[in-house]
């Protein structure tokens, strides 16, 4: 289900703890569409390095409801994309945030809570973890042919979100200058990962959302 990113079961995977709700989402997935008739959409890649189909979900029977939809909406799944399949993802995002706003499914549980971009120790114990962060961009800059969004005064500690050259293509064709960030307030997700400091590589524009320009 493309756009959507589901808590994780084990399935199989020795060592592999559940996330939290994981079940629950599983048997709402399970209770909406097991037997039923559905249509795939496509708004990108079509199926994946595993031969599986990369498609938003309609019902037949629902008034053609949207799966995708209905599980962010719920709070039983978060917006997860990919650079290269990036429709609908208004929708979802937009399902998302009402989603938490309303303290449904995932957003009840610490596990899924958006982090804070400072203090940085917080989020180096996410390392590995997919993420929001929250925080205000105190630098954005442009070096050789990444641009890296610095939310704290000393970048080898602190959160950054670094943009490669091949984002920045799709940051240009959406009319988003990511050096104009500076100042904002804005909302980044992502794998954290940590090369000096914490960090999460930016893809696609979709990835950051602008809370407040300044």
């Amino acid at each position: 289900m493309i756009g959507t990113q589901a808590p994780k079961l084990p399935l199989g995977r020795d060592g592999f703890e559940a996330w939290p709700l994981a079940d629950d989402a599983k048997a709402e997935l399970e209770d909406m569409v097991l037997g039923q008739t559905v249509q795939l959409g496509y708004g990108g890649a079509r199926v994946d390095r595993y031969d599986r189909a990369l498609a938003h979900v309609f019902l037949d029977g629902l008034d053609g409801l949207w799966a995708q939809g209905h599980m962010v909406g719920t709070g039983l799944a978060r917006v997860y994309s990919f650079p290269d399949n990036r429709a609908c993802l208004a929708s979802l995002l937009a399902a998302e945030a009402q989603a938490r706003r309303d303290g449904l499914g995932i957003w009840t549980d610490p596990y899924y809570r958006v982090r804070a971009a400072e203090p940085p120790a917080a989020l180096a114990e996410r390392i590995g973890h997919y993420e929001l962060v929250e925080g205000r961009v105190l630098l954005a800059d442009r070096v050789g042919s990444r641009v890296f969004l610095n939310f704290g005064r000393y970048w080898k500690e602190d959160f950054t979100a670094v943009i490669e050259a091949k984002a920045l293509t799709l940051f240009n064709d959406t009319g988003l200058d990511p050096l104009a960030l500076e100042g904002a307030l804005v909302r980044i997700r992502g794998w954290v990962d940590d090369r000096d400091g914490p960090r999460i590589e930016v893809t696609h524009p979709e990835q950051i959302e602008v809370l407040a320009n300044r």
